[in-house]
C-alpha cells in the first residue's frame, strides 16, 4: 500500500539511459522519520519544468516499497503526477538545518570495511562516510555519446506515449541530458589507512563540468582543472562527507559494492556552542 511521505533530497545522480525505464536519475534523501530512502526509478526528463527538484529540498512523494529491489532503502513512486515540491533548506548558519536533518538519525562511518560488511549483510545500502583523507580526483575518458540502441528505444517509447503530438512537439519532449565524456572518482583513505577509489555519480559534478567547459570556451583540459580545483582544493577546506550507495548489480556480494552518490560539504564550524 502506498503512502505519501516527505523526503529531504540529498542525492541526485547524473542521468543515465535505461532500456526498461527510459531516462533516469537515482534520487535519495532523508525520510520524515530521519531514515534514508532511495527513490528509483524516477524519470527526470518527464517532470514538468517547475517540478525539476533540487538538492536540499523537501518534497512529498507517494511511495511504496520496491519489492523488485532487495536493498532495504529502495522505494518507488506510485504516481509521478502527485509529486509535490516543498520548501528548500538554505545554507544559513554553516548549513545548520541541513546537518540537523542529515545527521539526526544516521551514523557516520569512517571504516569502509565495516560499511561493506553491513551492505553485504543487507543491513544497509546507503550511508554517510567520512574519509580520513582525500588523496586525488581521478578522471577517466569514456564514451561521448549515448548508445544508439538506447536512444532508439527511448525515442520509440516517447512516440508510443505521444500519439497526438506533432513531430516538433515530440522532438522537444525527447530532449535529454548530454552524456558526460569523463568519469570522475575520488581516491581516499579511511580510518584504518585503507586506500580506495570510488566513482562519483553525483549530478553536481556533471553539471560543474559542463559549466566549466562553457567558462573555458570549450577547452576540456582547462575545464577538468577547474573541476579538480573545486573537488580537491576547495573541498579540502570544508567539513567533507560522502554519501555512499550500493549499485543493485553488486549489492550483497561484491568486494566493494559502493559508489559515491553525493558529496556533502558544509563549512567547518569553529563556533563554540553556548553552555
Amino acid at each position: 500500500m502506498s503512502r505519501v511521505r516527505k523526503v529531504f533530497i540529498t542525492v541526485k545522480t547524473y542521468p543515465t539511459l535505461s532500456k526498461k525505464y527510459d531516462e533516469l536519475v537515482c534520487t535519495a534523501g532523508i525520510l520524515d522519520d530521519g531514515s534514508w530512502v532511495r527513490v528509483y526509478p524516477l524519470p527526470f526528463r518527464k517532470l514538468d519544468y517547475e517540478n525539476k527538484y533540487k538538492k536540499y529540498q523537501w518534497m512529498e512523494v507517494p511511495l511504496i516499497k520496491n519489492e523488485s529491489d532487495p536493498r532495504p532503502e529502495s522505494y518507488k513512486v506510485v504516481d509521478i503526477d502527485k509529486v509535490k515540491l516543498l520548501d528548500p533548506v538554505g545554507a544559513e548558519r554553516a548549513w545548520a538545518k541541513r546537518k540537523e536533518i542529515v545527521f539526526a538519525q544516521n551514523d557516520v562511518y569512517s571504516d569502509l570495511t565495516n560499511l561493506i560488511e553491513k551492505a553485504n549483510n543487507n543491513e544497509l545500502s546507503i550511508a554517510i562516510f567520512k574519509p580520513t583523507e582525500i588523496l586525488d580526483l581521478m578522471v577517466e575518458e569514456t564514451e561521448r555519446e549515448w548508445s544508439s540502441e538506447s536512444l532508439k528505444l527511448l525515442k520509440i517509447k516517447a512516440s508510443q506515449l505521444s500519439l497526438f503530438q506533432t513531430e516538433e512537439e515530440l522532438e522537444k519532449e525527447f530532449l535529454i541530458v548530454d552524456k558526460l565524456p569523463y568519469k570522475f572518482s575520488y581516491r581516499f583513505r579511511d580510518c584504518n589507512d585503507k586506500e580506495s577509489t570510488l566513482m562519483i555519480e553525483d549530478w553536481e559534478i556533471g553539471m560543474l563540468y559542463w559549466n566549466c567547459l562553457k567558462q573555458t570556451k570549450g577547452n576540456e583540459s582547462e575545464a577538468l582543472e577547474l573541476v579538480r580545483k573545486k573537488y580537491i582544493d576547495e573541498f579540502s577546506k570544508k567539513d567533507l562527507f560522502l554519501f555512499l550507495g550500493t549499485t543493485r548489480q553488486f549489492h550483497g556480494w561484491a568486494r566493494n559494492p559502493f559508489v559515491i552518490i553525493g558529496v556533502f560539504y558544509p563549512p567547518i564550524d569553529n563556533q563554540v556552542p553556548l553552555l
